[in-house]
C-alpha cells in the first residue's frame, strides 16, 4: 500500500494490529485516544503503548476462555476505552468481534439476540456495570437464555509477550452489523485489510497531517464512529477525543467546544447532527462565537465530514453562516457518501474547497434523470455533490433493470468496486453474491472481470462527482439511524382495533429542505366511526413513536382497497408514495 499524504508508518502495516504496533514502537508514549465524561472534562486516556499491553492482555484472556481463530463475540459497551481495547484485544486473538448498542429497553434485547445468533456465539463482551444492569432488569427474559456476559475489566492480566497466530490481511477484524430488517441482521464481514485501505482512501482525500486530531461523539459501535473514532486515528498516528453520542444530544454545542478546546482538525456526523448545532445556537441566543457556552474558535477544524443520511444543503447553508464568526470556514464542510458494505467511505469532497449545490428539476428526478435547473426556478431543488472516489475504488451507476451502465445525467443504481468492499455477510453465500459480486449486462461470466457491490442507493454523477438522490432500497433514513418501513407499518397496523393487517405504507418524501415521514394507513367506515379521524391519526403517531421512537410528520387515511399492492398482496411503497405526490390516494370516508 502506497503513503498516504500523512506519511503514516501504518501505511506499511497489513494489518491493524500492525498498525498498533509499529505506533507502540515509534511514538510509545504519546496520547492515542482521550475519553471526555459528559463530553467535557478529560477521564482516562490511552497511549499507544499502553493501548497495545492492554489489546494483548485481553487477547490472552480471550484465548483463556477457548475463544480462537475464527470464533466470534459481542461487544456490548459504551462509548468508551474499555470498548477501544476490547475490540483491538479481538483482533489480536482473530477472533470476529460485532459491535452491538447496549439495550436500554426489553425491546433491545432482541436485537442483540438475533446477532448473537447470526455471528454464531454466546459470548458477550461487557463492563461490570452493563451487565449487571441487564441482568436485574431482564435476566428471566428468554433473550439472554445461554449468553456469557465477560467484564472485561476484571479480566485476569495476561501476559504482555503473550504471541498467538498473527492475523492476516483477510482475516475477519470485525462484523459490522447492519440496520436489518427487525427479524434479519447481516454480519458485513470487515477484514485488516478494508480497514487499511479505507484508512488510506480518507486520508488522500482528507489528510491529518502532523498536527491532526480527532473529535467525535460518533456510537463507537456504528461504521461511521468506527472509522473516525478508532480507526483513522489509530492508523493515522492522531489523538483523538471521544464522548458519549448521549453528551452530544443533551447539549450539541459540546461537540464544538471540544473541537475548540482542543483543536480537533476532524469531525464527522450526520446532516442531522449540523442542524442541531445551529438549532442550538438559535435557542441560546448566544453569539456564534460564544455559542452559550466557552468562546468557540473553530479555525482549526479543516474536515467537517458529512454522510450517513443525505446531506441537506439547507443544514450545509445554515451552520457554515452560523459558525462563520467562530472561524468555521466554508470549504471545511466535507460530504461523502458510504456504507458499511464498503467499510465506510466510497466517496469524499476535496477539503481544499466548499461542498458542491445543484439545483435539479424535481420532475425530472422524478422521471430519473438530472436537469439542471436555475435557484430561482420553480420546481428546483438542491443537492449536494458526495465527492469523489480515491485511489483504488471505482463508483458506477447502473440501471437497476437493464445492468446497463447509465450516461451521464441519468439516474441509477451505485455500484462500487476496490479494496474496501468487505468480505460479504457472514454465512449468507446467496445474499453475498447478490450483493457483492455483481458484474454488469455484457461482462461475461469469465472470471478476473470486475464484480461490483450493489448499494442500493441511487445516484447520478455530473463532472465526475457522485450526487446521491434517493434510495433503491426502502430504507428510511432519519436522524442517522436506518428504519425499515415494514416495522413502522406494524406499528401503524396495532394502533386500533379494527385495522387490518398489510394494510399501512411507511415512506420518506424529501423536498430538498427537509425528508418528511408518510405513513398511509387503510381503514373502512366502522373503524373510523368508532376512533375518529383525528384520534385515529395521532394513535398511530403515538404508535410509531413508542415503537420506533419516530416522529412521523403525517398520517394519512384512505379508504378499502386503495392501497397498491402486488398480485401476491405486497404493499408497493413506491407506487403508493407516487400517488401520494401526485395526490391521488383516494381519502377515507369519502
Amino acid at each position: 500500500m502506497a503513503r498516504t499524504s500523512s506519511e503514516t508508518e501504518s501505511a506499511y502495516a497489513g494489518t491493524v494490529t500492525e498498525a498498533l504496533h509499529l505506533r507502540a514502537v515509534k511514538q510509545p508514549d504519546e496520547t492515542a485516544y482521550v475519553f471526555l465524561r459528559d463530553g467535557e472534562t478529560p477521564d482516562g486516556a490511552l497511549t499507544y503503548r499502553e493501548l497495545e499491553a492492554d489489546a494483548l492482555t485481553r487477547a490472552a484472556a480471550l484465548s483463556a476462555l477457548g475463544l480462537a481463530d475464527g470464533d466470534s463475540v459481542l461487544l456490548l459497551y459504551p462509548s468508551g476505552l474499555e470498548f477501544i481495547r476490547s475490540l483491538l484485544g479481538c483482533m489480536y486473538a482473530r477472533v470476529s468481534a460485532a459491535p452491538v448498542q447496549v439495550p436500554t429497553r426489553a425491546r433491545g434485547l432482541d436485537r442483540l439476540r438475533r446477532i448473537a445468533d447470526d455471528a454464531g456465539t454466546t459470548t458477550v463482551l461487557t463492563t461490570r456495570a452493563i451487565k449487571d444492569d441487564l441482568e436485574q432488569r431482564f435476566g428471566s427474559l428468554p433473550e439472554l437464555a445461554g449468553l456469557t456476559f465477560v467484564d472485561t475489566e476484571l479480566l485476569a492480566p495476561g501476559s504482555a509477550d503473550w504471541t498467538g497466530p498473527r492475523p492476516e490481511p483477510d482475516d475477519i477484524a470485525l462484523l459490522q452489523y447492519t440496520s436489518g430488517s427487525t427479524g434479519d441482521p447481516k454480519g458485513v464481514m470487515v477484514s485488516h485489510a478494508n480497514f487499511l485501505h479505507n484508512v488510506a482512501e480518507t486520508e488522500d482525500v482528507w489528510p491529518t497531517g502532523p498536527d491532526g486530531v480527532v473529535v467525535s461523539w460518533l456510537p463507537l459501535f456504528h461504521d461511521m464512529g468506527m472509522l473516525f473514532g478508532i480507526l483513522l486515528p489509530l492508523c493515522s498516528g492522531v489523538p483523538a477525543y471521544l464522548m458519549e453520542p448521549a453528551a452530544f444530544i443533551r447539549r450539541p454545542t459540546r461537540w464544538l467546544e471540544a473541537i475548540s478546546r482542543f483543536r480537533g482538525t476532524h469531525a464527522a456526523a450526520p446532516s442531522f447532527a449540523y442542524e442541531l448545532c445551529v438549532t442550538a445556537l438559535g435557542e441560546a441566543g448566544a453569539d456564534p462565537a460564544a455559542a452559550g457556552g466557552p468562546r468557540l474558535d473553530l479555525s482549526s477544524w479543516r474536515v467537517a465530514a458529512n454522510g450517513a443520511e443525505p446531506v441537506r444543503w439547507a443544514a450545509v447553508r445554515s451552520f457554515t453562516e452560523a459558525f462563520a464568526a467562530a472561524g468555521f470556514a466554508p470549504e471545511a464542510m466535507s460530504p461523502g457518501y458510504g456504507l458499511a458494505e464498503n467499510t465506510l467511505k466510497a466517496t469524499a469532497s476535496p477539503a481544499d474547497r466548499p461542498p458542491t449545490v445543484l439545483w435539479a428539476g424535481t420532475a425530472a428526478l422524478l422521471d430519473g434523470r438530472f436537469e439542471q435547473l436555475d435557484e430561482a426556478a420553480e420546481g428546483a431543488q438542491p443537492l449536494v455533490g458526495a465527492g469523489f472516489p480515491a485511489l483504488g475504488t471505482r463508483v458506477l451507476v447502473v440501471d437497476p433493470a437493464t445492468l446497463e451502465p447509465c450516461p451521464p445525467g441519468r439516474i441509477g443504481e451505485i455500484w462500487i468496486d476496490g479494496p474496501c468492499v468487505a468480505l460479504g455477510y457472514r454465512e449468507r453465500d446467496q445474499e453475498t453474491r447478490e450483493t457483492f459480486a455483481v458484474r454488469t449486462a455484457g461482462a461475461g461470466s469469465e472470471p478476473g472481470g470486475p464484480e461490483y457491490l450493489r448499494t442500493g442507493d441511487l445516484g447520478f454523477v455530473h463532472d465526475g462527482e457522485l450526487f446521491v438522490a434517493g434510495r433503491l432500497k426502502d430504507v428510511i433514513i432519519r436522524n442517522g439511524r436506518n428504519f425499515y418501513p415494514q416495522d413502522i407499518e406494524l406499528s401503524a397496523e396495532r394502533a386500533a382495533a379494527g385495522l387490518r393487517p398489510n394494510c399501512a405504507a411507511a415512506f420518506s418524501v424529501d423536498d430538498g429542505a427537509i425528508e418528511r415521514l408518510v405513513v398511509v394507513v387503510e381503514t373502512d367506515g366502522r373503524v373510523l366511526r368508532e376512533t375518529g379521524a383525528e384520534r385515529l391519526r395521532e394513535r398511530v403517531r403515538q404508535a410509531v413513536r413508542d415503537g420506533q421512537s419516530l416522529r412521523t410528520d403525517e398520517v394519512v387515511l384512505i379508504r378499502r382497497g386503495a392501497l397498491p399492492r402486488t398480485t401476491s398482496g405486497k404493499v408497493q411503497r413506491r407506487a403508493c408514495r407516487r400517488l401520494y405526490l401526485g395526490g391521488e390516494l383516494a381519502p377515507a370516508g369519502q
